[in-house]
């Protein structure tokens, strides 16, 4: 498992909600990923960024590394293999001496209808979205016992409260990762582990819309990309589409001593869209 360091020096840093946390992304290295790792830092954290795509991971850290006093290091990891997991919190440790913050943000989406969804692709989304999130959070939570502390937060989906479109592994995955949620919430609350879910809406203006779903679904559906983006505007009540700071405001908050009272919820981010 590679792994990358920068740092600068720290400057005095004022009212940072999360100042000085150590704060571990995966799927840190692009989209949603890296906008997470970017707000840590913002608010005061140092940031593991852990992604299959080291590259991207590294990208990510030198960005923080360029624009912040905030130490970042870039860790290769597959969710799903439990040595690299435990590994990957065993460097955090060593490079910290301890683990704050968890974000549990890897994930793939492979849609298709169920009479044709080829098996192994529908375990794949399982893998990384549920089983992937257990092995986070398992090692996750073996370091922050012993500390008595930290938050562990998944990025699910407003899929995770409604049956999805001829996307059935995604939905069964995120349905999944709320059930989890709650479950180990309530294991470990007796020492002093938080643990909550964030379910955003459509990412309308992300890369993965802009530069993939529009053409796909304008071609399946014979109607232009704008005609596209307007049909998913149109289910949400608030008439937008999610950003990655409506996602990061919720993010902070649950990390933070604000929310202290709080564990196993799964927060809506849906401007309405869904609302259980």
């Amino acid at each position: 498992m590679a792994r990358q360091s920068h740092f600068k020096p720290t400057n005095n840093i004022m009212n940072q909600t999360l100042e000085n946390r150590i704060a571990l992304v995966t799927g840190g290295a692009q989209g949603l990923g890296r906008a997470i790792c970017q707000r840590l830092a913002q608010e005061g954290c140092h940031i593991v960024v852990a992604d299959l795509n080291l590259e991207g991971a590294e990208e990510t850290a030198a960005d923080i590394a360029a624009t912040s006093s905030r130490e970042t290091i870039a860790v290769q990891v597959d969710v799903t293999n439990e040595e690299e997991v435990e590994e990957m919190m065993q460097t955090v440790v060593e490079r910290f001496g301890r683990l704050d913050i968890v974000v549990s943000n890897a994930g793939i989406l492979i849609a298709e209808a169920i009479w044709d969804f080829p098996a192994e692709k529908w375990r794949a989304v399982m893998n990384v979205n549920l089983f992937g999130y257990m092995l986070v959070a398992k090692h996750a939570a073996r370091v922050m016992i012993p500390q008595k502390s930290g938050v562990i937060i998944q990025i699910n989906s407003k899929s995770g409260k409604k049956g999805s479109y001829k996307n059935s592994a995604y939905a069964a995955s995120k349905f999944g990762g709320i059930g989890f949620t709650q479950s180990i919430a309530l294991d470990l609350a007796e020492h002093g582990i938080r643990v909550n879910a964030i379910c955003p809406g459509n990412l309308l203006d992300s890369p993965l819309w802009v530069n993939s779903l529009y053409s796909q679904y304008a071609k399946k559906w014979g109607i232009t990309e704008e005609e596209v983006r307007q049909k998913y505007v149109n289910q949400v009540p608030m008439k937008r589409g999610c950003t990655y700071d409506d996602i990061t405001n919720v993010l902070v908050f649950l990390a933070s001593d604000q929310a202290s009272y709080m564990t196993g919820q799964a927060i809506n981010v849906t401007g309405g869209q869904e609302m259980r």
